[in-house]
């Protein structure tokens, strides 16, 4: 390797490292409040369905700013909407921190998810500007896994910040983080190789719908929408709120084995995004029959678990936890269909789009889950029983099965769409000869 060359790749490195650390601290605030799910029902009064309506309300925001995000980086460069979104993200927890009341803590957690929404989207389009496209599917599976570890932070360290140092000042610790981040992504961060800050062309509202509309037709934008959405949101809705409870009301276990085994899922993610991220790369036909695969064992460990006599065993929660937590960076698969199926203008765009998937299908579960648990608990409060859970959980039943059918109808219009516009990369991806191919 050259010198320029190494040069490079040690600034690709740290432009990346900063953004990852962003992203980090995004997950962190968003999944601060599944440690503090109990303890919010007592500070701010409420029910479980008010509850839910936190993550509700912060779902609802990041699913929705994700295509204006994707137009936002196109526009104006990842490294000013990462900026802006750390601000963002900042205020927002501090602001959380002091609430006092259930309508100043959802607008804090409305800015929560405005803030996180602005992150994800800009270090991918960092990481596809600065790295080799060999690199890209790894590095895109490294961020996401590395990421998650915010979660890790919001768990077992959020608790114990909760218990000894109180609501407020856990909450303003977690937010001057984000000071710190700012400082570095105005002084390291770089939209691309050679310059600080890449502006796109001005998009007129006829070219942002045929844009958007471009990558939404391409059936390999909607296999990915539909590998987010159907393998993200039963991690993604454990990790942000309900499985705290679910552990501990619905399967008898302690309040630390719960904190616990959130802790071994995000491991159980950060350790599966490398395997799959090397996997997709040397077979990338493959795709959707790999997710298709770790779909299948999600739905069949929740089947156990919720039709299991009892409180189910630890090492069954612990490898539900595991499978599930595999989810996460199977979803992310969904991205490298944005990759190979749109043109580099429209990538972040089209990133956007499958990025929503996942997102909202947690927030349908989210407020299902709430709902059923309010139905189904005698008397009301928040003293859910265990069968009321095993209501609530099997909601995502409905989800799975929407997301298999479409992942399955997608992949084989994606694969004739191929085959059509580029016969030759068909033959090569598929393992047939391009004689064979033109006869198929």
């Amino acid at each position: 390797m050259t010198e320029p060359a190494e040069r490079q790749l040690k600034q690709a490195i740290a432009v990346w490292t900063v953004g990852l650390l962003t992203y980090l601290l995004a997950v962190f605030h968003r999944s601060s409040l599944a440690v503090a799910g109990l303890a919010a029902t007592d500070r701010f009064g409420i029910s479980a369905t008010q509850l839910a309506t936190f993550t509700m309300l912060q779902l609802l925001v990041y699913a929705g700013m994700q295509i204006p995000v994707g137009l936002l980086v196109d526009r104006f460069g990842p490294r000013n909407v990462l900026i802006v979104g750390a601000v963002v993200l900042t205020l927002a927890q501090a602001g959380f921190a002091f609430a006092d009341s259930y309508p100043l803590a959802l607008l804090a957690r409305l800015f929560v998810g405005m803030g996180d929404a602005m992150t994800f989207i800009c270090v991918l389009r960092l990481v596809n500007t600065w790295f080799a496209p060999r690199r890209i599917p790894v590095i895109t599976q490294l961020t996401g896994v590395i990421g998650q570890a915010g979660a890790i932070i919001a768990a077992i360290p959020m608790t114990l910040a909760l218990s000894h140092l109180g609501w407020t000042k856990a909450y303003l610790l977690a937010a001057s983080l984000g000071i710190v981040l700012v400082f570095a992504l105005a002084l390291v961060v770089h939209d691309a190789p050679g310059s600080r800050s890449i502006r796109g062309p001005a998009l007129s509202v006829s070219e942002i719908r045929h844009s958007l509309g471009a990558s939404w037709e391409h059936p390999g934008t909607r296999l990915g929408f539909w590998m987010h959405f159907s393998t993200q949101f039963s991690a993604t809705t454990l990790g942000l709120l309900w499985g705290y409870p679910f552990f501990v009301r619905g399967e008898g276990q302690s309040r630390q084995m719960a904190g616990l085994l959130l802790t071994i899922m995000v491991v159980a993610v950060m350790s599966a995004g490398p395997v799959l991220g090397w996997r997709i790369t040397v077979r990338p036909w493959h795709r959707s029959t790999l997710v298709l695969a770790i779909l299948g064992s999600i739905v069949l460990v929740w089947t156990v678990v919720l039709t299991w006599r009892g409180d189910a065993p630890l090492w069954l929660l612990v490898l539900l936890v595991v499978v599930t937590g595999v989810g996460g960076p199977a979803s992310m698969i969904g991205f490298d269909l944005a990759r190979t199926s749109n043109p580099p203008h429209r990538l972040a765009s089209a990133t956007g789009i499958i990025n929503q998937g996942g997102f909202y299908a947690s927030l349908v579960l989210v407020i299902a889950i709430g709902l059923i648990l309010d139905w189904r608990t005698p008397g009301g409060g928040n003293d859910y029983p265990a069968s009321a859970f095993r209501w609530a959980m099997s909601f995502q039943y409905v989800l799975w099965s929407i997301g298999l059918v479409q992942i399955w109808r997608y992949r084989r219009k994606a694969r004739a769409r191929l085959r059509a516009d580029d016969p030759e990369l068909w033959a090569e991806l598929s393992r047939v000869t391009p004689t064979t191919a033109s006869g198929q």
